[in-house]
């Protein structure tokens, strides 16, 4: 048995060996911290320093050097977050992960971003490429400065592709796939509800809550009341049970910022927070930077978060400014019902048969053969894959698809003087559309829209929620509004500004904005109320209601469970008294330990699931979801179950109260067989963190390794403290201009992107437990000197 004996010493010692060059080679691809390194394009040398929190300070002789250094460092600890953003919105994944990512490849390639930012970049402005190309040639170096290639590529058994100028406008194509997520879809599940009830179930299904409205300008719309006539058979009996039933209301678009002017700011002045709502992950999407450099104005200190891939800062503070963005969820595209001859070959436009362009697109697969796929578009745009009438197909009319819709414009934020410059520089500004909130350091804040908006002809607002015909030319995008077109507030007697990705203001300005599936307004008038119940705030007092996750919209469903469904029959008869117990003592907030939170919430989706499930069926007979239509369950639902009238009640059911009698035992079941039993059905149980890594989707056995540690979390959507089922506040930042060393600036995760970094999970506990951390990096705990 000695052989043996030897032969599994011999074994253990080959895995010992095979560990420890692992290690190494892990170790390889860290970004070194401090000492010396080259990078040739610069013009004098550059510092990168870092905190204890890897913070990274930039210090260069002008801005083109400051952006090689961010390349650099953007490179070294963030290569593979960034290799995915490009390949995602390039629909270049498979080439990266193999044939699993072909479908969403497929996808992305409808859009053939990779050809439109190369077109774009022909007709950059000077200043904007000159930036650019600094950045490209300092991620080029930090990739190739590493000792090892960084940890991903190892599993993959890949090499990095360099990054060409390209993929920084495909990063930012990556967003408007994020915040514009429904690419059309929404205009077409629309169009069916429209085409398949009455015109008066159609106003009252999609009105805009006049319950909960918390616009800017103080502006209100008119409730719909639930139509005269009965409920439409379409509504009433499911000809297709739905699959997915969920709210659109969950379509978590989301995003906060508010500011005080000076009248109500600490010291008079006044102050911006800004927390940002996405998808949370491993490592975060944003990374935190000071960036310090000289010009012929003087000099500029800017901190805030920048987005590996891009040379900008996104939202932060340059002294004199302080800005911060949250979706809009207007409209930013259409869908053109294109009118095709009998082969299919052409469609008609101004009187005139067009042939379709056919492009080929050509999607390289690791481990297997290329796959080609064919695009056809219209001049209008793309034609999307949904299913159209017969003798038609639908076109995407988008933003993103001009060249108005990509460009390096926020730049100028980094030195905008003042309220009034800021917003002229926000016109037009080549991203996703967004509510741009500032404040200045002379006490002012301000509002407008941040992206380019297009002119529409010949449509009213209810012509942009479906397919419209555009072939006689009536109907059409006329380029795009100037700057002083675009909405705006600035200055408000009210001396608050607030956004949350619900209806923003009235009038003329909502018409030209249009409804891209506008959030509730819930959580908007939970920040107004905050805003509005005290005269006077400093950072800590914002970074408070950021964490508000009290549950005010839920309150009148706790009622109505109490009030008109837990009768003590049905309690009884059921054995309900744990359930009731609970609604009536924990259902005040969103906090992790609450039982009484989640069973009305529960109740509350399985009872507005049961009154549209008809609807759901519809559309997803069609290819689409519930999600898709551009209405929010909440408000028509809450009307006919208050109206309570037999003849607006779905065929399922004999009566309303058994309807939501249904409901409770539904959703109660539900929660059992998911948490084992009523006491364990607990808010946190049901909403944990789950920051994962991408890699450990695909290779569980590494998420201890790669993944965020987790926990059951306070808040949900329709509250400022945002975070449901691993979406929330991807960053937290309060701040005010000229004051920076009072502010706050956490993100989840941390710096890095590498696991064995001291800065992968740096920010983490303090954004897991709403503790603020200092808005600019402390003192200096490494030094890395870049030279020419």
């Amino acid at each position: 048995m000695a052989w043996l004996r030897r032969l599994l010493l011999a074994l253990l010692g080959l895995l010992l060996l095979a560990a420890l060059g692992l290690w190494l080679a892990l170790r390889a691809s860290l970004a070194p911290l401090d000492g010396e390194r080259s990078l040739p394009a610069l013009g004098a040398p550059a510092e990168i320093q870092r905190d204890a929190r890897g913070y990274v300070t930039l210090a260069a002789e002008n801005r083109l050097d400051v952006a090689r250094a961010l390349g650099y460092v953007h490179a070294q600890e963030r290569f593979f977050q960034m290799d995915l953003m490009r390949r995602n919105a390039a629909g270049e994944l498979s080439a990266l992960v193999g044939p699993k990512a072909l479908p969403l490849d497929r996808q992305r390639r409808l859009h053939r971003f990779r050809h439109r930012a190369e077109a774009g970049l022909a007709a950059m402005p000077a200043d904007e490429r000159a930036l650019l190309d600094a950045y490209v040639s300092g991620v080029n170096a930090g990739l190739a400065a590493l000792s090892a290639r960084p940890p991903e590529y190892l599993l993959l058994r890949q090499q990095p592709s360099p990054w060409v100028a390209a993929d920084t406008v495909l990063v930012a194509y990556g967003m408007y796939l994020d915040l514009q997520a429904s690419q059309g879809k929404d205009d077409i599940a629309t169009g069916l509800l429209r085409d398949a009830v009455p015109a008066d179930w159609y106003a009252f299904l999609t009105q805009h809550s006049a319950d909960w409205q918390a616009a800017m300008d103080d502006s209100r719309l008119q409730a719909v009341p639930v139509p005269v006539g009965p409920l439409p058979e379409v509504l009433r009996a499911a000809r297709v049970a739905c699959t997915d039933c969920g709210l659109q209301d969950a379509r978590d678009l989301g995003s906060n910022n508010f500011a005080v002017a000076a009248a109500h700011g600490a010291d008079g002045r006044a102050i911006l927070a800004d927390d940002m709502h996405l998808g949370l992950r491993s490592p975060g999407i944003w990374f935190k930077a000071r960036m310090q450099w000289k010009d012929g104005a003087g000099s500029h200190d800017i901190a805030g978060v920048t987005l590996p891939g891009a040379p900008l800062l996104v939202v932060g503070s340059n002294g004199r400014v302080a800005w911060g963005f949250t979706n809009t969820t207007s409209d930013w595209a259409d869908v053109v019902a294109l009118r095709l001859d009998a082969a299919g070959s052409h469609y008609l436009s101004g009187g005139q048969l067009k042939p379709l362009n056919r492009a080929v697109e050509r999607i390289q697969v690791a481990g297997a053969a290329p796959v080609e796929l064919a695009v056809l578009e219209s001049e209008w745009g793309p034609l999307l894959p949904q299913k159209a009438p017969a003798g038609q197909a639908y076109a995407l009319r988008w933003v993103a698809h001009d060249a108005e819709g990509m460009n390096l414009r926020l730049m100028h934020m980094e030195t905008a003087a003042d309220v009034d410059e800021a917003v002229r520089w926000a016109a037009g500004a080549g991203m996703p559309a967004q509510n741009l909130l500032v404040a200045d350091s002379t006490g002012r804040i301000g509002w407008t829209v941040a992206g380019a908006m297009p002119r529409r002809a010949g449509m009213g607002s209810g012509d942009m929620d479906h397919p419209q015909d555009w072939s006689d030319g009536r109907q059409r995008w006329q380029g795009y509004l100037s700057a002083a077109e675009q909405p705006r507030l600035v200055d408000p007697a009210d001396g608050r500004l607030w956004t949350a990705n619900s209806r923003m203001v009235g009038g003329e300005a909502m018409q030209r904005l249009g409804n891209g599936g506008w959030d509730l307004g819930a959580r908007a008038m939970q920040i107004r109320d905050d805003l509005r119940a005290a005269e006077r705030f400093d950072e800590a007092g914002l970074h408070a209601i950021q964490l508000d996750h009290r549950a005010l919209f839920l309150q009148h469903w706790r009622q109505l469970l109490l009030e008109r469904v837990l009768t003590p029959e049905f309690v009884a008869a059921q054995g309900l008294a744990d359930y009731r117990a609970e609604v009536e003592k924990s259902a005040d907030a969103a906090r992790p330990d609450a039982v009484g939170y989640l069973l009305v919430r529960a109740f509350r989706e399985q009872a507005l699931k049961q009154v549209f499930a008809p609807l759901a069926g519809l559309v997803e007979a069609n290819g689409l979801t519930l999600r898709d239509v551009k209405m929010v369950p909440e408000t028509p639902g809450w009307a006919l179950i208050q109206a309570a009238r037999p003849d607006t009640l779905p065929a399922a059911y004999r009566s309303w109260p058994e309807l939501l009698q249904q409901a409770v035992l539904a959703s109660r079941k539900e929660l059992i067989a998911k948490h084992g039993s009523l006491a364990g059905s607990t808010w946190g149980a049901d909403n944990p963190t789950s920051m994962r890594h991408p890699l450990s989707l695909a290779v569980p056995a590494l998420s201890r390794w790669l993944d965020q540690a987790s926990q059951g979390m306070a808040g949900d959507s329709h509250m400022p403290r945002v975070h449901n089922h691993g979406h929330g506040q991807s960053e937290r930042m309060v701040v005010s201009p000229g004051h920076e060393e009072k502010g706050i600036l956490v993100i989840p995760g941390g710096q890095s992107g590498h696991p064995l970094s001291p800065f992968y999970r740096s920010d983490h506990a303090a954004w897991l437990a709403g503790e603020p951390l200092p808005f600019l990096p402390a003192e200096t705990a490494h030094r890395l000197v870049l030279r020419p």
